[in-house]
């Protein structure tokens, strides 16, 4: 059986991998950063549009596999500098309704294309699916 994965138009991966990869139930999405765009004009920005950005990139992906934010189960967060917690702790909150995804997040020493937060998720399907 072959894996079933998805891409998202908008939205560039940096090295060999899927966006998503589908694993019945639930669906893998990789890491994305606010530089994982094809955008030609990158503005790396501060925190809360990195941040942002990260979720545009993400629910592009989320749609692709024919999900939303409400299917999201579980999110992992890596930040470059903890002092940034709270300001992506406000866009988060903007992304998600309460009861919120189980969620970690680490302090990394450093992340691809020089980010300052990237965020991957993992989501389930509906049972009616």
């Amino acid at each position: 059986m072959g894996r079933k994965a998805y891409n998202a138009k908008g939205v560039s991966a940096s090295g060999p991998y899927s966006h998503a990869v589908d694993a019945g139930e639930l669906v893998f999405l990789s890491g994305q950063t606010a530089m994982n765009s094809e955008s030609k004009t990158i503005n790396k920005g501060n925190i809360t549009e990195q941040t942002k950005k990260c979720f545009v990139n993400l629910f592009k992906v989320l749609e692709a596999a024919n999900l939303t934010s409400d299917d999201v189960v579980k999110v992992n967060v890596y930040l470059t500098d903890m002092n940034n917690f709270s300001e992506m702790n406000e866009v988060y909150k903007m992304n998600f309704s309460e009861p919120y995804p189980a969620r970690t997040c680490i302090a990394v020493l450093g992340l691809p294309l020089g980010a300052d937060v990237e965020i991957e998720l993992v989501a389930k399907r509906p049972c009616n699916e």
